[in-house]
């Protein structure tokens, strides 16, 4: 948990000015947890190889704008790292934000009908093909391919000292919030239970059981949009 504590919040202080001490997760120091990382990594890049020239001209054709979105995320004991996806919307969907509603409860933005993703886009995230720029993410040490959603600074501007729980493990790929119900999961507070049962939970060997039941996910395409 926390030594510090959040001191700092209660005086006023933004999250830019929180200093935070955890105690990480013993995944953290798992080496099996890191191998698995560096092979799964690998081979998503390889994947990203052969699937990187069709997917960028099929985004380039769909929609002007990147191939790639660049976002700030928050990651372990609330490090900050560049995190890249293909992109699934119009170029200028952060500005455009204010006109979709939000059909979540709590700190994340969910909207089934989120007229700012394109075509492609719908394809690249109920395949989750959008996400596999991030395994160079797992690779450097940044993610792991099992753990949490990484949040962006908005959301963690907002955390009470329960939600910064989430980051005593790195950010996931996937985890137990992307295999029991992806999107369809609408409140924040659910998705904070799920993540902190990942810790409770957590072995090398629930990382692997949570890997094979993300590809029964994806490849039924349960839960996304």
């Amino acid at each position: 948990m926390y030594q510090t504590s959040l001191k700092s919040v209660f005086q006023g202080a933004t999250y830019e000015n929180w200093v935070l001490e955890f105690t990480p997760h013993q995944s953290v120091q798992s080496r099996f947890k890191r191998s698995l990382d560096i092979v799964g990594s690998l081979v998503g890049l390889m994947i990203l190889a052969l699937v990187f020239v069709p997917l960028a001209i099929a985004i380039k054709i769909d929609s002007p704008g990147p191939i790639f979105f660049t976002q700030e995320r928050y990651g372990l004991q609330g490090r900050t790292f560049r995190l890249r996806k293909f992109r699934s919307m119009v170029s200028d969907a952060e500005q455009l934000k204010s006109l979709v509603d939000n059909e979540a409860n709590g700190l994340i933005f969910k909207n089934k009908n989120d007229f700012r993703v394109t075509k492609v886009g719908r394809f690249l995230r109920s395949t989750s093909l959008d996400e596999l720029p991030q395994f160079w993410n797992v690779l450097v040490g940044e993610m792991s391919l099992v753990g949490t959603r990484p949040p962006t600074g908005d959301e963690v501007a907002k955390y009470t000292p329960r939600h910064w729980q989430r980051l005593n493990v790195k950010p996931g790929l996937t985890g137990e919030w992307q295999v029991n119900g992806r999107s369809q999961v609408k409140d924040f507070e659910q998705i904070v239970d799920l993540d902190l049962r990942y810790q409770h939970n957590w072995h090398p060997l629930y990382d692997l059981f949570l890997i094979g039941k993300t590809f029964y996910v994806i490849f039924g395409r349960i839960g996304a949009f």
